[in-house]
């Protein structure tokens, strides 16, 4: 694994220093499962700014909500 050093608030090493309590062998367990939970997060406002964009995009594109109504016209039930 990669070391890494990083400052700290006062607040969040009193935080971090609870990292028996919540579950975590150790700090640096801690810290890397809230990296990976704060990755997830950015990567769900992504693909939600992406949802809302293609959504914006298909609701002003006549063209694109017709050949969605024409196939699924086709689809079976």
């Amino acid at each position: 694994m990669v070391q890494a050093k990083v400052s700290i608030s006062d607040e969040q090493n009193m935080f971090i220093n609870q990292f028996r309590s919540f579950g975590f062998k150790n700090k640096s367990l801690m810290f890397r499962n809230a990296l990976d939970l704060l990755k997830k997060e950015f990567k769900q406002i992504q693909l939600r700014k992406s949802a809302d964009l293609y959504a914006e995009i298909y609701s002003s594109d006549k063209e694109t909500r017709g050949l969605t109504e024409s196939a699924l016209n086709d689809w079976p039930e």
